[in-house]
């Protein structure tokens, strides 16, 4: 492969030689860089810092094993007077990202290219959720594939104490799992403050919409959605709520079985490390309904969310498949049309579909949210003053670990019809 500083230009020794002709000066073009384009600073730099540590990563060997210091380790940029792209990136910024090596590696195991990670959330500038409710960021990439979140600097010191065990976890059960797959952690600095981001996998389908959304917990204390809640256009409903509506999740048998195994070890994972507080969000996407729509002609997806700067439709990221052989075919599905209520298991990894002869034909995505939380002292305060105010056999949802974990796992194996 020639040498970027060869024009390609043939010579010979009898070029010396040859009478001077006036010859046209040579233009070399520069080669076009990437322009970040988003309406806040933050994103622009939390694109940028993607994009330069994913290139960075790249010219870094994967390491044989993961050794203690990765999951302390963290690289970091800081740009002063910065010039080039001034529209859209500001002067003075910091970038930081936690733990390169660790979430490059649960990239791997989790079937995510780093390509297509980095294609997922700098193509386009990422688009806020419906479910932003001004307490911090929450976007989809603009393929919808991942979500960005914005979390605190207690959260980070909170993924770093379990990201070791996390990683553990995820390597025994070979990827397949309800937690949330975390894939990136990042801190940006703009204007002297600092914004704290974390990446996941989209629990719900990059093209499917979902009709309704539950938060489970296994506990009916203060668990309905308030008035305010249900006049949203898809609000999240609680437990009360899954059972005033007779709500059921019709699966087969089998199907139950793979899924309470799953929730079974993942809760077993996080008593073990103290944590609770968790829900099972339940996104149930109605085909019956879906159909109806597109035959009147209404638009499935808020066209507004969906469109992007380049005008390209979002699709699924290409790398999200991984180099197996079924990665390739599950790559290769994606370019056959998917028709009403079909999902590609490959990217919607937490979907399952209603059994035959169930009432509606329904998909369900399922996933363990909000895993951060252990029982400090803060907890155990509220667990003391919620059980004076509710009673000691109330079902609170502010309990011990084990009990948490034990009323939750009960919960969640009767929400199957």
């Amino acid at each position: 492969m020639a040498s970027l500083g060869n024009s390609g230009a043939t010579s010979s020794p009898n070029v010396m030689l040859a009478p001077k002709t006036k010859t046209k000066k040579k233009h070399f073009v520069q080669q076009k860089v990437k322009v970040f384009r988003a309406s806040d600073p933050v994103l622009s730099v939390f694109m940028w810092g993607v994009n330069h540590s994913i290139n960075d990563l790249n010219q870094v060997p994967v390491p044989v094993m993961l050794l203690p210091d990765d999951f302390k380790a963290n690289t970091k940029i800081k740009v002063n007077n910065h010039l080039f792209n001034k529209e859209n990136l500001p002067g003075h910024f910091k970038f930081k990202e936690y733990c390169p090596q660790v979430f490059r590696n649960l990239r791997e195991r989790f079937g995510i290219e780093d390509l297509d990670y980095q294609v997922s959330l700098t193509r386009s500038s990422p688009v806020r959720s419906v479910d932003d409710q001004g307490e911090g960021l929450l976007l989809y990439s603009y393929d919808r594939t991942l979500v960005i979140k914005q979390i605190s600097s207690e959260d980070v010191a909170d993924m770093h104490t379990i990201l070791s065990e996390y990683h553990q976890h995820i390597v025994k059960c070979h990827g397949s799992t309800l937690l949330p797959q975390f894939l990136g952690m990042y801190r940006v600095g703009v204007d002297s403050e600092e914004t704290y981001l974390i990446v996941m996998r989209n629990m719900f389908s990059h093209r499917l919409l979902v009709h309704r959304k539950y938060d489970l917990k296994g506990s009916l204390v203060a668990r309905e959605a308030s008035d305010k809640e249900k006049g949203k256009e898809l609000p999240t409903f609680k437990d009360m709520d899954f059972r005033n509506n007779m709500q059921k999740v019709y699966v087969t048998e089998e199907q139950k079985a793979k899924l309470m195994e799953k929730l079974n070890r993942d809760v077993e994972f996080l008593v073990k490390l103290k944590i609770m507080d968790y829900s099972l969000l339940l996104g149930i996407h109605d085909v019956g309904r879906a159909e109806r729509e597109e035959e009147e002609g209404e638009e499935v997806y808020n066209e507004e969310e969906q469109e992007t700067e380049n005008g390209l439709a979002p699709g699924p990221a290409v790398g999200s498949f991984g180099t197996s052989p079924e990665g390739i075919a599950g790559y290769m599905s994606c370019y056959k049309p998917l028709g009403p209520g079909e999902f590609d298991p490959y990217v919607d990894v937490y979907a399952v579909g209603s059994c035959p002869g169930a009432p509606q034909k329904e998909v369900y995505f399922m996933g363990l949210i909000d895993v951060l939380t252990q029982y400090d002292t803060k907890k155990k305060a509220a667990h003391a003053a919620k059980t004076v105010k509710h009673g000691a056999g109330a079902e609170i949802s502010t309990v011990h670990p084990e009990q948490y974990a034990k009323r939750f796992r009960d919960f969640i194996s009767n929400i199957f019809a």
